[in-house]
């Protein structure tokens, strides 16, 4: 049995160590946005396929018997082109998507639906922004000249960006007395994140949380109708080992 895993995630990744050295035969397809990935184990294949068409194509090439979306929950179009491919070829599809983050006491959050009203909304809320939303999205901000903008990425950002723009380059997880102390530190007063959810970067919602700071959260898009979803790894090999009897 063949599957082929969109991935980039950890999830993705974790899915491929626990399906790796059985009687299933993995290959990982990584987008090729990030200079370094952590590489899964198994097979792997980095770029494009040139839309839903192109999947479908390499879907039977490579006699791929079932399909897994374990892209970030905000890599939408790959996961639309994933359902189309699966239909044109009837390999069976399922969304490997970590749960969704939820407010608790305490948190001041003010969700929106894109990058752009994050932007719209900013200017009420802080002036000194603690942005988390990834590299691809910087020009959505690009406009707001009157604040200052502390960006975390894993690879270096590129124009446009805003002016006032300070870089850190770093990788998650992240640890809760790092984020408060990177609060501290830059004197932030508004946080903007996707909920991309899980463990790994959640600790910078409890920071924001403790220190009284509003945080807008980029809602995540839908999963394409009628395609299930795993919300981990070990629930994903379980539908993989269904497949493979």
């Amino acid at each position: 049995m063949h599957v082929l895993i969109l991935g980039g995630t950890t999830e993705a990744r974790r899915l491929a160590e626990t399906l790796h050295g059985g009687p299933v035969r993995v290959t990982s397809s990584l987008a090729g946005r990030v200079a370094a990935p952590r590489l899964p184990p198994g097979g792997v294949r980095v770029g494009g396929f040139g839309g839903a068409d192109g999947l479908a194509r390499w879907l039977r090439e490579h006699r791929v018997d079932a399909l897994i979306d374990a892209t970030h929950p905000f890599a939408g179009t790959i996961s639309f082109n994933a359902a189309g491919a699966a239909a044109a070829t009837h390999v069976p599809l399922l969304a490997l998507r970590r749960p969704s983050w939820a407010a608790v006491d305490g948190d001041d959050w003010h969700p929106v639906g894109s990058l752009a009203e994050a932007a719209d909304a900013l200017p009420a809320l802080g002036s000194r922004v603690f942005l988390t939303t990834g590299r691809m999205g910087l020009a959505a901000f690009a406009h707001l000249d009157g604040l200052w903008f502390l960006v975390r990425s894993v690879d270096a950002t590129e124009p446009p960006q805003p002016r006032e723009t300070r870089v850190l380059l770093d990788r998650g997880p992240f640890t809760l007395d790092g984020e408060r102390e990177l609060l501290r530190r830059h004197r932030i007063d508004v946080l903007v994140t996707k909920d991309s959810g899980g463990a790994a970067t959640a600790p910078k919602l409890v920071a924001a949380r403790e220190a009284g700071i509003p945080v807008l959260v980029v809602r995540r898009p839908p999963v394409p109708a009628g395609v299930p979803v795993a919300a981990g790894p070990e629930e994903a090999a379980a539908w993989v080992r269904h497949f493979s009897g």
